[in-house]
């Protein structure tokens, strides 16, 4: 049996550009993708906080240190700059690969700045 689990996850970016016409895809911060461990061109889904919309695209490199998220082509038509996004990607594991396996979550400042890095989401509690 294969299982669909969460490889990485890049958690409340903040769009800082949308590129109508740029050729489809978004832009990522080269340090955010490392960290993360999202390759060029790999399919990625954004999960848009602030209006709902979600949708896939691939990731391409954006300049190292500069904080860019950019949103282009069509996929620019469901973001804003300022929208909050979480980026995530996933992959196919055996039963037993999936019982060993941690994501890489990065979670990000106001600036799409690193503030930590982590494998495990708390268990959620009941209200």
């Amino acid at each position: 049996m294969q299982r669909m689990m969460l490889k990485s996850k890049i958690h409340r970016v903040t769009t800082t550009q949308c590129e109508l016409h740029y050729e489809g895809s978004c832009a990522i911060d080269d340090d955010l993708l490392e960290a993360a461990d999202i390759k060029e061109y790999e399919q990625i889904d954004i999960w848009n906080v602030t209006n709902g919309e979600r949708f896939t695209t691939y990731a391409i490199r954006g300049e190292r240190g500069s904080g860019i998220i950019s949103v282009n082509g069509s996929a620019a038509r469901r973001a804003a700059v300022g929208d909050i996004l979480i980026i995530a990607t996933f992959a196919a594991m055996s039963d037993e690969e999936s019982r060993q396996y941690a994501p890489k979550l990065v979670y990000v400042n106001e600036e799409n700045r690193i503030k930590g890095i982590g494998g495990s989401i708390p268990v959620q509690a009941a209200e």
